[in-house]
This record gives C-alpha cells, sequence and structure tokens, in this order.
C-alpha cells in the first residue's frame, strides 16, 4: 500500500464515494478511509429515492430541486440497473393543508424544471373512481389524485457501485481504518490512523472529510480544522411492514403536516419518513417507539383496509442522520443544500462536506475537485508521475453484502 496521495477521503458513504470517484477520473492519486464498512451510515439508511425533492419548492429551493432533477436524468440513463422509474400518488383531501391548486402548481413547477416536454416530467389527476389505481387508498374526503413519477433506487447498492467504480479507477480502499488525526505542513498532509489493529502515516495534499453525522468529530482532528457553520443532527426513521401495497409510491401528509412516502421495497413497504433532533453519538442512533407507532398511524390513515399491524410484527426498522445548518425552524423547511467548508479559501488542504442528497453526489463531488483543482494542478509533480495503478484491496465481503 502506498503511503503518499493527492487526496484522502475519509468516509465511504455516497458522498465520499462520489469525491472518490471524480478524483481517480481526473487522474488523482486517492485514499478512501472508512471506519465501518461502505455505505454504513445514513447512505444505507435513506428513503431509497432519487428525486428532485417537490416538497423543497415549498421553501423556495428551486435552483437545488433543478439540479436534482438534472442529476436524476443522468442516473436514469447511466445507471439504469440501480435507478429506475416509479410512478408517485399525492392524495388531496379536504383537510390537507395543501390544497389542489397549490399541488398542481408544486407539480407544474417541477415539470418545468425536469423539462417540460420530458416524459419523466408529465403529471395528471388519476380518477376517483380508479380504485385498482388507488391500490385501497382511502377515500373519505378525497378530493383529487396526482401521479407523477420520480425514481427509487436501493442507496447501498449505488453507493458500493460507486466504490467500486473509483477502486477500479486506481483509488486504495482502507477499510476499516480510524483517522487518528491530521496536521496540515508546508509539503503535505501528515494522516495517522489505526488499520488493522496498527498506527500508520500516510501523507497527502489535501483530506476530504465526508463522515457524515461524525463531520464535526472528524474535523476535530485536523489541524488546522474546516471552518464549519452551526450545524445540527436531523434523525429521520423509516419502517418496513410485511405488506404489499402496490408498485408505487403514495406521497402522503402525516397527522403534523409531514410528507411522508408509502413505497414498494423488498417486496414489502417501507414507509418514511420522520425529523427530529438528534444529540447522541451517530453510531447508537435508532428509531423510537414513538417515531415507529407515528408512522404506523400514517399508514393506517390512508390504507385503512390493511390488516391492523403491531410493532412487533414490523419487518425491519432504522434511522438515519441528516446533517442541517443549525436553525430554529423545523427541520423540514430548512436548506438541503451541501456545505463545502474549507481551512482555507485559496489553498484548501483540509475540505468538510457537510449535508448533501443521495440524488445529488456527483454535483457535491464536482464542487469539491473544483475546489481542489488550483491546489492540485500547481503542485502535480510532488508524488512520482507514474500513473495510478488499479488497487488490489477488494470490497470485502460485509461491503458487498450490505
Amino acid at each position: 500500500m502506498s503511503t503518499e496521495y493527492d487526496v484522502l477521503v475519509v468516509g465511504a458513504g455516497i458522498q465520499g464515494a462520489g469525491v472518490a470517484e471524480a478524483l481517480t477520473a481526473a487522474g488523482h492519486r486517492v485514499a478512501i478511509l472508512e471506519q465501518e464498512s461502505v455505505a454504513y451510515g445514513t447512505s444505507s439508511r435513506s428513503s431509497k429515492l432519487i428525486h428532485g425533492g417537490l416538497r423543497y419548492l415549498e421553501s423556495g429551493q428551486f435552483s437545488l430541486v433543478y439540479e436534482c432533477l438534472k442529476e436524476r436524468r443522468w442516473l436514469l440513463a447511466n445507471k439504469p440497473d440501480l435507478v429506475h422509474m416509479v410512478p408517485f400518488l399525492i392524495p388531496v383531501y379536504r383537510h390537507s393543508r395543501r390544497p389542489t391548486w397549490k399541488v398542481r402548481l408544486g407539480l407544474s413547477i417541477y415539470a418545468l424544471l425536469a423539462g417540460l416536454f420530458s416524459s419523466q416530467a408529465r403529471f395528471r389527476s388519476v380518477s376517483l373512481q380508479d380504485y385498482e389505481a388507488l391500490c385501497g387508498l382511502n377515500n373519505d374526503d378525497l378530493l383529487a389524485v396526482y401521479r407523477y413519477y420520480d425514481a427509487q433506487t436501493d442507496d447501498a447498492a449505488l453507493t458500493r457501485e460507486v466504490i467500486q467504480a473509483a477502486v477500479r479507477g486506481g483509488a486504495e480502499l482502507i477499510c476499516p481504518g480510524s483517522l487518528v488525526g491530521a496536521e496540515v505542513t508546508d509539503k503535505f498532509v501528515r494522516v495517522d490512523y489505526f488499520h488493522k489493529g496498527q498506527l500508520n502515516t500516510l501523507h497527502c495534499r489535501a483530506l476530504v472529510n465526508c463522515t457524515g453525522p461524525w463531520i464535526e468529530e472528524t474535523n476535530s482532528k485536523c489541524a488546522p480544522s474546516a471552518k464549519l457553520p452551526p450545524l445540527e443532527l436531523v434523525a429521520g426513521t423509516h419502517i418496513q411492514v410485511p405488506l404489499k401495497l402496490a408498485n408505487k409510491i403514495f406521497y402522503v401528509e402525516a397527522e403534523d403536516g409531514r410528507a411522508v412516502f408509502v413505497m414498494p421495497w423488498q417486496g414489502e413497504t417501507l414507509v418514511g419518513t420522520t425529523e427530529r433532533p438528534y444529540h447522541g453519538d451517530p453510531s447508537e442512533v435508532a428509531p423510537t417507539l414513538e417515531e415507529k407507532a407515528y408512522l404506523l398511524r400514517t399508514l393506517k390513515q390512508y390504507f385503512p383496509e390493511t390488516r391492523p399491524l403491531q410493532l412487533n410484527e414490523l419487518s425491519d426498522s432504522f434511522a438515519g442522520l441528516r446533517v442541517l445548518p443549525l436553525a430554529s425552524s423545523n427541520p423540514f423547511s430548512r436548506s438541503r443544500e451541501t456545505m463545502i467548508c474549507t481551512d482555507n479559501d485559496k489553498h484548501p488542504r483540509i475540505v468538510a462536506v457537510a449535508g448533501g442528497k443521495l440524488t445529488s453526489y456527483r454535483a457535491t463531488a464536482r464542487s469539491v475537485v473544483k475546489k481542489l483543482r488550483p491546489m492540485l494542478a500547481a503542485e502535480q509533480d510532488w508524488t512520482t508521475s507514474a500513473p495510478p495503478q488499479k488497487s488490489d484491496t477488494p470490497l470485502d465481503a460485509k461491503e458487498r453484502n450490505l
């Protein structure tokens, strides 16, 4: 294993995977340091969606939605085995907080941002008498149902595929490996890390912190550290129930007005997500009984004919963590733009990626590469001039079977 790289990427979630893939594609020597396994954290605990984020239009995040829809188009074209279009149904009731005109307006803007004449942008009303299409949806006080299209994926499988692409491009995966400390010197960044019970050292020109909910802990081990804004961890829970409702995704409004997805997953149904501030150890985040009960109530509210389920009958439940800017507002309405922070605006050596979405991982990676490009180009000859060689470090069985 080499001890000299252009960039060390810490974290093998989807953001770290994307950054590593982009850097290797640009010809840089890259190592990826992951303390657990590929897609260990949030990247295997998301809503499994590749989407523009219809709900972000409410908070005016038009550029984010446009960027995500553009990335969705690329992923559908280039990773058809992992990303596929699925019909989404939005029911509007007399008691809904979002009236029919608002839903239609949102879908019209969404279609415009996706490309108005694209087949992926179309939406229409569904007849309330089309019981087969509604799949048992509660029709009490139902005013309208709208159908549009977005995409679904296996988030962990997508992350593994991107990591494998980086490894094929020459990146070395150090896993499991935990960061001890990183110090910027005049010539390089000295990085100490544990791997296989031993303390090791490597040198790189820059370190990119893509550790998700561990971002502040990782940043504290870097000297100097990146300048992070105030951040907050927000937990989101999903439950998987042993029911097969439909081959489409229902986008419903929970009792508190939150948007919740009811979607097909692994031959059953996945329901989520919730949002609550989280202040504990990221590795210990778990669904609460209240969250699971809340999601079961939401499912029952919209699909009353399904058999009653108890909490002990769930097939699975999991919680992931989002990194959001600290604010007094509801997490539902906060910005989901990726925050790319550095130790130095002109020649960054330490870069930290806060937040970000599964759908836009490539856009995030491009932004990181752009930040590092002037420094890497100016010092491209600091290591041997030989091209990167393919790593002989395969993904281990644990990572392949996540």
